[in-house]
């Protein structure tokens, strides 16, 4: 059975660092993309990175870019989101999700105007709450 498994959300102060774990069970993670999507009250579900294990290609929004990491463990068969540097507007459920492909985000991103779409993910886990607030 496929299965995507997130943890590590909680309660931080702006400025401060959190880590994201998704646990992936029934595949191997060099046959999918990751994506971590997010969804604060009243806003559509964000894409805000994604990995391809099969070449280590990875994905950020503008948004999170420079703040946020995306990594592998394959022996783990986990992705982590590292957060540093978080801000009150970073708050929302964040979402980890597979997508079944042999096209790579490296291939993907040569389009400028590329983001994750959600509609391309086949599985998804039941979210972790993320608040920065002092």
């Amino acid at each position: 059975q496929v299965q995507v498994v997130e943890s590590g959300g909680g309660l931080v102060q702006p400025g401060g660092s959190l880590r994201l774990s998704c646990a992936a069970s029934g595949f191997t993670l060099d046959e999918y993309i990751i994506g971590w999507f997010r969804q604060a009250p009243g806003k559509e579900r964000e894409g805000v990175s994604c990995i391809s294990s099969s070449d280590g290609s990875t994905y950020y929004a503008d948004s999170v870019k420079g703040r946020f990491t995306i990594s592998s463990d394959i022996a783990k068969n986990t992705v982590y989101l590292q957060m540093n540097s978080l801000k009150p507007e970073d708050t929302a459920v964040y979402y980890c999700a597979a997508e079944r492909t042999r096209v790579p985000v490296s291939w993907r991103v040569r389009d400028s105007d590329f983001t994750p779409n959600p509609n391309d993910y086949d599985y998804w886990g039941q979210g972790t709450q993320v608040t920065v607030s002092s």
